[in-house]
């Protein structure tokens, strides 16, 4: 089922594997932290695992790449400020080669957007909104950022909204 855009039954779903993985959340528990990582595989020329298959970004690799900022709205969300590599910078740290850029989430949600759309748009792999780390519970730890705002003709609508990847893990370049 296909439920990425249906906030009830994805928090739903969502909030049922975190217990399983978890335990159920504790009064006033912080929120849930997810590692900040990311894996990028497929038409790569860098990578720096064992079997030369990925290169996996570290927490501190991630923090290392220049940060850039979008201030717009979203579906989900009221206009925030959301920062973040660009995904060209992270592109062009492992030597990508390809057209496309299949996203996969924590939930197992898979979309594929255009590389084309890392020059059109300027589109951030967002960690933080408002200055606050993303968090699994609220789009974290990574959050594909397109300024709707600035294109609003463009990046109206449903096909626009599915751009919109959250919980990011890796990236397969195609």
């Amino acid at each position: 089922m296909h439920y990425k855009h249906c906030g009830w039954l994805r928090a739903l779903a969502l909030g049922i594997v975190l217990t399983l993985a978890f335990g159920p959340a504790q009064a006033g528990a912080a929120p849930l932290a997810a590692t900040l990582a990311l894996d990028v595989k497929g038409k790569i020329a860098k990578t720096n695992d064992a079997d030369h298959s990925v290169f996996h970004f570290s927490e501190a690799q991630i923090l290392a790449l220049p940060a850039h900022s979008i201030s717009t709205s979203t579906t989900w969300t009221a206009k925030s400020t959301f920062t973040g590599p660009l995904l060209a910078d992270i592109l062009k740290t492992v030597g990508a080669y390809g057209d496309e850029v299949e996203i996969h989430t924590l939930d197992d949600y898979t979309y594929t957007v255009p590389v084309s759309d890392t020059s059109r748009y300027g589109v951030i792999v967002a960690y933080s909104m408002n200055g606050k780390r993303l968090q699994v519970s609220d789009f974290g730890p990574l959050f594909l950022i397109y300024p709707r705002d600035q294109f609003p003709g463009e990046l109206a609508g449903a096909s626009s909204d599915a751009k919109f990847v959250w919980q990011i893990k890796a990236l397969i370049v195609k």
